[in-house]
């Protein structure tokens, strides 16, 4: 199927879908038509006036999954497991993800649904394990394909490498640079649109990528409209996002809701890449307990309060969550809202009732729950095979023995403000960046977000019990940031650390991870900037001068403000020094060996009060 386009991708595919340009032009309807068994062949469709087939109402499928970031391996330690509440009130993990298991139950799902739309909320590629991302996360979107996705929104970390690039994910061709991975083999790109509503390019004010979908079998129409954060430019390097304006989420979904509805599509899903924080991490808890949407807070929560009551259902992403709630509509009707986690762990399955002579989605009939994927079902053949061919080409270098350590070392995994797989990294970027002729660093920070997993005492794979592989560690660091060291005065350090809990990371913090010698005290029983305790930010026992200049490493993204640490972009006398990743592993090299391997660190240099 080399060379052919998407459209004619999706004939031979046999899928069912209508897809709006991003100039608004609808450019092609695929529907295949099926002979109806009629309501009394069908008891629900007897009880129901058609169900799933051709009466007053049918019932529609929707398959949704969000934050995969390229994990085609089922996801290695805490990042791989889901948290389960059972009838007894207590929890258990579940090993859950992978690919292979995530085809195989959205197969086992629609068995016996005659409508069935797949969607995703973003960030499915971008911060991926090296099976993907060395290969600039071409395997993902192939998998995607098999995956016979429809429809998903962009995400934050599609904007990783630029809008070329996306736009390369979209529509095919080899990489500009690496060139095609694969001899002969030209990279076909995504079988399913990108959304990207509320993306803009500057100059033109024209969407970057398509805003909107409609979705269509038998003369049910189903519209999607895809929006990413409005502050994605905040957690996106600068180049990532160049020549790009981000919209407001909920004037945009509104406002693609208008055109839907001038085109007679009047049952709309919005997948939104914003999220929320539920107040459990169950993915089977309550949300709704003690009343509609009570179980979960955050951005989501205010998006769906506004969004036009006309929207019927939102699937969204970016916390990495499970929540299936329902949050009143402006009309003050419960509408619902879901995640499913991240790394292919969960899938929702929703049960939307469609009313053929009003066209619109009946509220009350709608059911949905979040599914585990788990890993006892047999794995599908050709995901497999298609992990297995990426995986050859990635060997010489996935294989490579980097360090050793003694024990897990959590980063994703912990829940604590300071992760111990935190401080090693910290303390990696400040021996590498220490040398004068390296920059000569005194400090070092490393934003949270960028530790994307565990490193794993026993992992699976060739490699003995304690050995970090190349693989392992890009897993962890795969955005290859350059680091910096900057002159900051520590006026400056002092407000940075100030903002891990004020301004936009007043509501979800960031907690930076500083390297060894640098301590402070954290009171979380405050509010905003006063919970960083005044006087106690010090360096090797010294107290932080406001008025002295520090050297301090960090990755290019802090270094440009990412995250909302202004702060940080005050930075001068900037030198550019090594990848983090490359700078990580030269620690690891350099300080562990099988006899002696790397401790897990003590992540005692944040006193946290709460």
């Amino acid at each position: 199927m080399a060379g052919t386009s998407r459209d004619q991708r999706k004939k031979k595919t046999g899928r069912r879908v209508l897809a709006a340009g991003a100039g608004l032009v609808t450019v092609g309807a695929l529907v295949a038509a099926m002979p109806s068994a009629g309501a009394g062949s069908d008891p629900y469709a007897a009880k129901h006036g058609g169900g799933q087939g051709w009466g007053r109402m049918v019932d529609v499928q929707l398959l949704s999954f969000n934050d995969l970031h390229g994990n085609l391996e089922p996801p290695a330690g805490s990042s791989g497991q889901v948290t389960r509440t059972k009838e007894d009130g207590t929890t258990e993990k579940i090993d859950a993800g992978g690919v292979e298991y995530l085809a195989t139950h959205l197969r086992e799902a629609r068995k016996g649904n005659r409508y069935s739309v797949t969607a995703a909320a973003g960030d499915l590629i971008g911060g991926s394990p090296l099976l993907s991302g060395l290969f600039h996360d071409e395997p993902t979107i192939g998998a995607l394909n098999k995956l016979d996705l429809d429809v998903t929104s962009v995400g934050n970390h599609e904007f990783d490498e630029g809008a070329v690039e996306l736009a390369r994910m979209q529509n095919g061709g080899c990489h500009p640079t690496a060139g095609c991975f694969v001899k002969g083999k030209k990279f076909k790109g995504a079988d399913f649109p990108y959304l990207a509503a509320n993306v803009t390019k500057e100059k033109t004010g024209k969407p970057l990528l398509d805003p909107y979908f409609i979705w269509e079998k038998n003369g049910v129409r189903i519209g999607f409209i895809g929006v990413t954060l409005e502050g994605t430019p905040n957690i996106v390097t600068a180049e990532g996002v160049k020549g790009l304006k981000f919209g407001d989420e909920v004037e945009t979904i509104n406002k693609y809701t208008k055109i839907l509805e001038r085109k007679g599509v009047k049952s709309i899903v919005a997948l939104v890449h914003e999220g929320g924080a539920p107040a459990s991490a169950s993915y089977n808890y309550n949300c709704d307990s003690p009343g509609p949407g009570d179980g979960i807070s955050g951005p989501i929560t205010e998006i769906a309060k506004n969004v036009s009551p006309q929207v019927d259902a939102l699937v969204t992403g970016h916390t990495h969550q499970a929540y299936v709630c329902t949050v009143p509509d402006p009309a003050g009707k419960p509408r619902l809202v879901t995640s499913a986690s991240s790394f292919g762990k969960l899938y929702t399955d929703t049960t939307l009732t469609y009313d053929r002579a009003t066209k619109d989605i009946v509220r009350t009939a709608v059911a949905s729950a979040n599914r585990v994927v788990s890993r006892d079902v047999p794995k599908a053949t050709d995901l497999s095979k298609l992990i297995t061919d990426w995986q050859a080409l990635a060997a010489p270098v996935a294989n490579r023995p980097q360090g050793y350590i003694a024990a897990d070392i959590n980063g994703r995994g912990s829940t604590a403000y300071e992760k111990p797989l935190g401080d090693l990294i910290a303390d990696a970027q400040l021996e590498g960046l220490a040398p004068a002729d390296k920059g000569g660093a005194q400090i070092a920070l490393m934003n949270p977000g960028g530790i994307r997993a565990d490193l794993v005492h026993k992992a699976s794979g060739a490699e003995g019990d304690g050995v970090v592989t190349y693989g392992e560690s890009f897993t962890v660091q795969p955005f290859t940031n350059m680091m910096n060291v900057v002159d900051l005065t520590g006026a400056n350090l002092i407000n940075a650390l100030k903002q891990q809990v004020s301004g936009s990371n007043l509501n979800s913090v960031k907690i930076l991870q500083i390297s060894k010698g640098l301590t402070y005290t954290l009171d979380m029983t405050k509010t905003g900037a006063d919970r960083v305790v005044d006087g106690t930010v010090r360096l090797n026992g010294e107290a932080i001068d406001p008025s002295k200049t520090y050297r301090v490493a960090m990755n290019e993204f802090l270094a440009g403000g990412g995250d909302g640490f202004a702060a940080l972009a005050t930075g001068t006398n900037k030198l550019v020094g090594a990848s983090d990743l490359d700078v990580f592993n030269a620690y690891l090299a350099t300080k562990s060996s099988a006899a002696n391997p790397l401790p897990v660190p003590a992540a005692d240099r944040i006193t946290v009060v709460k």
